[in-house]
C-alpha cells in the first residue's frame, strides 16, 4: 500500500490502454471499474462501477466524440457521493485522459474543504496496486510522472489560483464561492484549448450567489459549452414524499438509505431539509418571502415618462445601501437607483448624486409622493419638500412598527396574490431574498438576518414603502370618484 510522501523513481510501465475506447466517457467508465476501488461505505473495497445516473453525468462532461464542454455544474443533494465522483473524474484526468501534462485543481471556499476530494483520491490510489505503483502521494498533492499529471488543492480566491493551468478544475460546494472568485477560477482554467471547470454543489441559500446565476443559465439549455444537471424534488412537495426523495436523490436505495433520510427529515428544519436533502432552492430558513415567488412576478415593463408613481427612499451614510424605488398606481415596482458600498472603508453615499436623481424623477414622472425614512437625511428631506412641495414629500419612519408592520403584511399579501409586479432588477431581487420577518403584535417586522449582516435589504424596505403609498393614493382616488 502506498504512503503519502516522497518515494523512489517510478519503475512500473505506463498503463496500457491499447484496445480501449478513445478518450471520453466510455474510457472513463472502464477506467473506474478496472483501476479504481470504492474507498468507503457501501461496496468498500470493490471495483468502482459507475451507476447509470453517474454515467449520464460523465457522458455530458466527457463526450466520446468532439470537445468537452468548458463549464459544468451538477446540483446534487448531500449524501449522493458528489466528492467521491469528483475524485474518480480527477484520477481519470491524471491517468487515462491522454491530456498533455494534465493538471487537476480542486478549489473550494476553504482549502480544507478542497483537500477532502484530494484525500479521497489518494485513498483510491492506495487501494489500487496499479495506480499506487504509478503515482507519488504527497501531503498536499498527487503526481503521476508517466503523464506529467498533478493534482493540487486551493482556496477559491484570486491569489490562491494564480500561476496554475488546470486542465480540470473542480469547484467543490460552489455555494460557498463568491462571484469574484468564480470568475478568477474560470479565467485560470480557460488557458488551455480544452479545459473543463466543473462545479459540484448543493444549492445556495441565497439568490445573491454565483451558483444561482449559473443554475438560471443552465436551465435555459441553450449553451452547448455549458453542461448542467440538476437533481431536485418538485417545488412545494411534501417533504415526506418518498417519490420526491427518489427524484432528488439518485443514490436512494443504493448507498443512501430511506430510513436515514426519514430520520433527518424528522429532526432537521424544513427549509434546511429541502435545500440539503431535496436539492431545492428555498433561500434561508427564515426568509420572509417563499423562495422563487418574487422571481415569478417579473414582467417585461419599464416606467414611462409622465407615468404616475410614488417614490420610496431609505438612506444610509456608508454601511447599508441607499435605495430609491418607484411604484406605479397598479403595483409595478421598479428601482430607480441603489447606492451600495463597494467594500471601501472610506466610501460615503454620494448625497449630491442622490439629490440629482430625485430631481430627475420629479422631472421625468408624475411623482404623486416621495416617502422617505428621515434617519440621517432630514436636511435633504426639508430641501426636497421646499423644492417639490410639502404635500409631495413626507417622512416615513421605518422604525415605527405600528406603521411598518401593516405595510409589510399588505406587501406580502399582494406578492402572494400576484398583485405586485417588478422589472426583474437583480439587486432588488437579492434584497428581497435577504429579508427575514419577525412576528409582533402589530404584524411582521421585516429586518436583516442579523445585526451588521452583509446581506442588504434596503431596496426591499424601500419597495414596501413605495407600494404602501401607491396603494394609499390609488384607494384615495377611488374613494373620491365614488363620492362624486
Amino acid at each position: 500500500m502506498a504512503r503519502a510522501g516522497a518515494k523512489g523513481a517510478i519503475s512500473a510501465d505506463p498503463l496500457d490502454f491499447a484496445g480501449w475506447p478513445g478518450p471520453g466517457w466510455r474510457r472513463l467508465v472502464r477506467f473506474a471499474q478496472e483501476f479504481v476501488v470504492v474507498p468507503k461505505g457501501a461496496g468498500a473495497g470493490e471495483p468502482f462501477k459507475l451507476r447509470p445516473w453517474q454515467v449520464e453525468i460523465v457522458k455530458g462532461l466527457f463526450p466520446y466524440r468532439g470537445g468537452r464542454p468548458r463549464t459544468g455544474l451538477v446540483s446534487l443533494p448531500r449524501g449522493n457521493g458528489k466528492t467521491t465522483l469528483a475524485a474518480v473524474l480527477a484520477l481519470y484526468e491524471l491517468f487515462a485522459s491522454e491530456t498533455v501534462s494534465p493538471q487537476v485543481m480542486v478549489a473550494a471556499g476553504t482549502e480544507q474543504v478542497a483537500r477532502h476530494t484530494l484525500k479521497i483520491a489518494q485513498r483510491m490510489i492506495e487501494l489500487s496496486p496499479e495506480l499506487a505503483a504509478r503515482a507519488h502521494l504527497l501531503q498536499h498533492s498527487i503526481k503521476v510522472p508517466h503523464t506529467g499529471g498533478e493534482m493540487v488543492t486551493a482556496a477559491s480566491t484570486v491569489a490562491a489560483l494564480q500561476g496554475y493551468d488546470p486542465s480540470l478544475l473542480i469547484v467543490d460546494e460552489l455555494h460557498t464561492v463568491s462571484t469574484e472568485d468564480w470568475e478568477a477560477a474560470t479565467s485560470v482554467a480557460g488557458k488551455r484549448p480544452q479545459s473543463l471547470t466543473l462545479a459540484i454543489s448543493t444549492p445556495s441559500d441565497s439568490q445573491e450567489s454565483v451558483m444561482w446565476e449559473l443554475v438560471q443559465h443552465g436551465r435555459k439549455g441553450d449553451d452547448p459549452q455549458f453542461y448542467f444537471r440538476e437533481f431536485a424534488a418538485d417545488t412545494g412537495c411534501d417533504i415526506l414524499d418518498h417519490d420526491q426523495w427518489a427524484k432528488a436523490n439518485p443514490a436512494l436505495g443504493d448507498f443512501l438509505t430511506a430510513d436515514g433520510l426519514l430520520s433527518v427529515a424528522k429532526t432537521m428544519r424544513e427549509a434546511a431539509f429541502r435545500r440539503y436533502r431535496l436539492g431545492q432552492w428555498v433561500g434561508a430558513a427564515d426568509t420572509w418571502l417563499p423562495f422563487g415567488v418574487w422571481d415569478k412576478l417579473a414582467v417585461d415593463r419599464q416606467l414611462q415618462p409622465g407615468e404616475k408613481i410614488t417614490l420610496g427612499f431609505d438612506g444610509s451614510a456608508s454601511g447599508d445601501s441607499t435605495a430609491l424605488v418607484a411604484c406605479t398606481m397598479d403595483g409595478f415596482v421598479a428601482p430607480i437607483a441603489v447606492w451600495s458600498n463597494p467594500n471601501d472603508p472610506g466610501w460615503r453615499v454620494p448625497r449630491h448624486e442622490v439629490t440629482e436623481t430625485v430631481a430627475e424623477c420629479f422631472e421625468r414622472y408624475d411623482v404623486v409622493e416621495l416617502a422617505a425614512d428621515p434617519w440621517g437625511w432630514r436636511s435633504e428631506l426639508e430641501d426636497w419638500a421646499k423644492k417639490f412641495g410639502e404635500r409631495h414629500v413626507i417622512e416615513y419612519n421605518t422604525a415605527y412598527k405600528a406603521r411598518m408592520a401593516p405595510a409589510s403584511d399588505r406587501f406580502y399579501a399582494a406578492v402572494m396574490d400576484g398583485l405586485i409586479h417588478h422589472d426583474g432588477d437583480r439587486t432588488l431581487s437579492a434584497h428581497m431574498g435577504h429579508v427575514v420577518a419577525e412576528q409582533t403584535a402589530v404584524g411582521a417586522i421585516i429586518r436583516k438576518d442579523k445585526r451588521n449582516s452583509p446581506r442588504k435589504i434596503d431596496a426591499a424596505v424601500t419597495a414596501v414603502i413605495a407600494f404602501d403609498r401607491a396603494q394609499f393614493h390609488s384607494k384615495k382616488k377611488k374613494r373620491r370618484v365614488a363620492a362624486w
